[in-house]
């Protein structure tokens, strides 16, 4: 019995291995072929090592090299390195886009403007009381009046001023529960570095890490929506990842670095949230327009109404009525039936104080389009990197019917090979024996 006819048992019998775990990875992908960043793997095929055989021919002297078969060389992830880092870019732009966009939406729903319980309308109405005043300088009814208006107007600030803190209040207290040393970044980056060590032993050991490398790339993904991520790939197996603009990585290997300090640059929804409400940040800066609007009208009101401060206060959330209606004046004479300071008040009305709110309003309502348009385009753009890296790396299950079958004919194929050597075996032995007898 030749050496060449023992081997092609073992060249059907490579076959039959080989596309028996070619099914099996077919079967692994239609399992998590809805499975959450799951990447589609494929077996890579290769020849064996072929025997030489030396003198094949008797009349040439040639050998030959006999083929035995085909071997899994590796088990490969399907994965687009380029769309990895476009999504995870994108993602971050649009967490923040959406982070600031929720909160100034908010803000913008505070002013309820217009309406007659805004600011606006509450300034109209106390500049309409003094103007009734100057009609009727003498009357106690029309003073009480614009005491009543100046409280209505100081108790919108007020409340106005309450609502734009409380906002910068929840994103502030968002930004702390995420970055926190048990938030969410320091959750995320500690599974990270598990894994690094998982996939670096794994790669030692020579054993294809892919589902472990699936799960690593998809927390890859969650951070990147609250910053900013660059990640680094090592020779062991293991990613270096750099957050936001944080001075440290804030996974190498095993090793996390958490917590840093980060900055509105960060990006991603950290990055936004600081945005609204770091120093220079949108939110803060509407409270500060706000306290100016408020300032102007005590100055500018007290500043004429000389005999007792009309208000106190000098900021949206201080502000307050400071006299009572006896108090009121409305002439800076003793004179029956004065009415300059009235008039003068009255006269405020479309100035500093109106432009001033006015701007604040235009100011938020300009921020919360600007917002808006940059979160649409994003998510215009992350879907269709989106849909093309689902493309790439996602199961199609079309697909993997089509492999299903082709593994499953070539497996019949080797075991058909294999039955076919084993009767001529057979039929040899049975011959041979016979002859000898």
């Amino acid at each position: 019995m030749s050496i060449p006819t023992l081997q092609g048992l073992q060249t059907a019998l490579s076959g039959l291995l080989a596309e028996q775990q070619a099914l099996d990875v077919t079967g692994h992908n239609i399992a998590n072929a809805n499975t959450e960043g799951y990447s589609r793997q494929r077996a890579v095929l290769e020849t064996n090592q072929e025997i030489s055989i030396p003198a094949l021919s008797a009349i040439t002297g040639q050998g030959a090299q006999l083929g035995t078969g085909v071997t899994v060389e590796t088990y490969t992830r399907v994965r687009n390195s380029y769309l990895d880092a476009q999504y995870r870019s994108q993602s971050s732009g649009l967490s923040g886009a959406s982070a600031q966009a929720d909160e100034l939406e908010q803000a913008q729903s505070t002013l309820n403007e217009p309406s007659s319980s805004g600011i606006a309308s509450q300034l109209s109405e106390f500049w309409s009381a003094w103007n009734n005043l100057a009609d009727n300088p003498n009357s106690e009814a029309v003073k009480q009046s614009v005491v009543a208006a100046g409280q209505r107007l100081t108790g919108a600030l007020n409340a106005l001023s309450s609502q734009l803190s409380a906002i910068t209040g929840q994103a502030e207290g968002q930004y702390a529960s995420r970055t926190a040393p048990g938030g969410e970044v320091a959750e995320i980056a500690k599974q990270v570095a598990q894994l690094n060590e998982q996939i670096r032993l794994a790669e030692q050991a020579n054993q294809p890490p892919n589902d472990m490398l699936d799960r690593r790339d998809l927390l890859i993904d969650k951070l990147s929506s609250l910053a900013q991520v660059t990640v680094t790939a090592n020779a062991d197996g293991t990613d270096t990842i750099a957050f936001g603009d944080a001075a440290k990585p804030l996974v190498e290997g095993s090793t996390v670095n958490w917590p840093q300090t980060l900055t509105a640059a960060a990006g991603g929804e950290l990055g936004g949230l600081l945005a609204l409400t770091g120093a220079g940040g949108s939110l803060t800066g509407f409270r500060a327009e706000l306290d100016a609007v408020a300032a102007t009208i005590a100055s500018s009101v007290n500043g004429l109404h000389t005999a007792t401060p009309f208000f106190t206060g000098n900021t949206a959330a201080t502000i307050a009525v400071a006299v009572k209606a006896s108090e009121v004046q409305s002439s800076s004479t003793e004179a029956v039936g004065g009415n300059d300071v009235a008039l003068a008040i009255a006269g405020l009305r479309g100035g500093a104080a109106d432009q001033s709110y006015s701007s604040l309003v235009e100011t938020i309502g300009n921020k919360v389009r600007s917002v808006q348009s940059e979160q649409a385009n994003m998510q215009a753009t992350l879907t269709a990197i989106s849909n093309q890296r689902q493309s790439v790396s996602g199961v199609s299950l079309d697909e993997e019917m089509t492999n299903l079958i082709s593994f499953q004919r070539g497996y019949q194929a080797s075991a058909r090979t294999l039955t076919a050597m084993d009767e001529m075996l057979e039929q040899l032995i049975e011959h041979t024996g016979r002859a000898g007898l």
